[in-house]
């Protein structure tokens, strides 16, 4: 989960040479380096390219920048006809990421798995309609009042997103994930028009081009529904918040491999509650497919000998600090 993170030193140095956000994330030979310096200092099992779920309206069309210290802005929204027409340029457009993967796989260990991702479509729509980080009333307000209008918008990100993820994997990418990022605070209704089917429209249009790359779907927030997530969508890995109990995820690995868990406060925060959570998810879930990881990002002010000692823990190998 954002292992490319802002705790590492040399991170922030590389960052600190490109001011421009979306320009480092396009900057191949950067973004690779970022997607390296984890990996180099710790012995987890796969890097995750570094990239943004934001580049997809980009490529689309719609105007994206940064704002130091705010986040995300995006420009006026066009009309589902318009970005329909971009989809055939969007994997031309973030070549530039291929090319970063390319690097990666070039240089990480055979052994090493390299993982690609996406912003999953409502999650992605979200901040095309808000403009910016936000309590996306106004999103969930239009899949109510304008469901049509949502729809068409999904369609095309669906399209897009799944012509990105196979542009990954002939790069190089060897699993991928979708980053249901914003799958909280959803009624159940919209949880299954918005999250679940359009997850499954996407996996089905990677498969038919070809993919058969494993992949991990994300629906951060959703709570109970994130069991019928499990049962509904063709995922090969579930990767679960911080708030899913010990017995859900028992419940969806008795089906699907399982990913995360562990809160990035308490990775952040250290001492004797970590290393209780870390044996507890161990105990509760290493007898099934698990793949130990976060319930959310890493933060940026987690001290890296926290990171190191529970790395070293679940793997059993040395981190280089």
């Amino acid at each position: 989960m954002r292992q490319a993170g802002r705790f590492l030193p040399e991170y922030r140095a590389l960052r600190a040479t490109t001011p421009d956000f979306i320009s480092f994330c396009m900057t191949p030979g950067k973004a690779a380096e970022a997607t390296l310096q984890p990996v180099r200092r710790f012995p987890f099992d796969a890097a995750i390219v570094f990239a943004d779920i934001l580049l997809i309206p980009r490529a689309l069309g719609q105007e994206v920048w940064f704002e130091v210290g705010e986040g995300p802005r995006l420009g006026v929204l066009p009309e589902s006809e318009v970005l329909e027409a971009a989809i055939e340029g969007v994997a031309q457009a973030l070549a530039p990421v291929g090319e970063t993967l390319s690097l990666v796989r070039e240089e990480l260990e055979v052994e090493r798995a390299l993982i690609g991702f996406a912003g999953a479509p409502w999650t992605v729509l979200t901040y095309m309609i808000e403009g910016r980080s936000s309590d996306r009333s106004r999103a969930k307000s239009m899949a109510y009042t304008d469901p049509d209008r949502i729809a068409r918008y999904i369609d095309v990100l669906v399209e897009a997103t799944a012509r990105y993820l196979v542009m990954q994997v002939d790069a190089g990418a060897q699993a991928l994930q979708i980053f249901e990022s914003w799958a909280e605070g959803l009624s159940e209704p919209l949880f299954q028009r918005l999250v679940i089917q359009p997850h499954q429209k996407l996996i089905a249009r990677v498969r038919a081009l070809g993919v058969e790359a494993p992949i991990i779907g994300f629906p951060r927030g959703g709570g109970a529904l994130v069991n019928r997530y499990a049962d509904e969508v063709q995922v090969d890995g579930v990767a679960l918040d911080t708030q899913v109990t010990l017995e859900q995820g028992r419940a969806i690995q008795a089906q699907r491999c399982i990913q995360g868990a562990l809160d990035p406060l308490l990775l952040r925060a250290g001492g004797a509650e970590l290393d209780r959570r870390v044996e507890e998810l161990l105990e509760a879930w290493s007898a099934g497919p698990y793949v130990f990881n976060l319930g959310h990002g890493i933060l940026p002010d987690t001290p890296m000998f926290h990171v190191k000692q529970v790395v070293e823990r679940v793997t059993g190998k040395m981190a280089q600090l």
